[in-house]
């Protein structure tokens, strides 16, 4: 069923705050973590404009490209390597001020310039991450992993 959603402006923080509740009751008795993923990237697209957003999902020794929204991406991405599986190993959240910056950052797209990614996980282990790119430096801040963590957690 399709849900309509109200979204906010104001800070950062406050439209995170006006929208997670909204998240919550969104995937709420919904078990497929493949359709919750969809949904969760089509709204905070929506909501914050970001230039990518989606989730890669561990499928044996990498990621490999789950549901999106933005340009075309890279299809798989191994344990250590580049933002995603450097979360992934560390099993933390990473905030990357300028991608260019990054130490082995895989470049997707040459439009992305700052990058947040926030692994999911369940029963402590790491499922999937949702990666989130902006066109502009410096985009990402701990607001952003606050509340992405907090979004992450309903999936678990």
């Amino acid at each position: 069923m399709a849900e309509e959603f109200n979204f906010a402006s104001g800070t950062k923080e406050e439209q995170y705050q006006a929208l997670l509740p909204q998240l919550e009751a969104l995937v709420a008795g919904e078990e497929d973590l493949v359709a919750n993923m969809a949904n969760l990237s089509a709204v905070l697209r929506a909501q914050f404009d970001f230039f990518w957003v989606g989730f890669y999902i561990v499928k044996g020794d990498e990621l490999v490209l789950g549901p999106f929204q933005g340009p075309l991406a890279c299809t798989r991405i191994a344990k250590g390597k580049g933002v995603c599986g450097s979360a992934w190993e560390r099993k933390e959240t990473i905030i990357v001020p300028d991608v260019d910056a990054f130490p082995g950052h895989i470049a997707c797209s040459s439009l992305s310039k700052s990058e947040i990614v926030v692994p999911v996980t369940r029963a402590g282990e790491v499922v999937a991450v949702l990666d989130v790119d902006s066109e502009y430096l410096n985009h990402f801040d701990e607001v952003d992993a606050r509340y992405l963590a907090q979004i992450v957690n309903l999936l678990s």
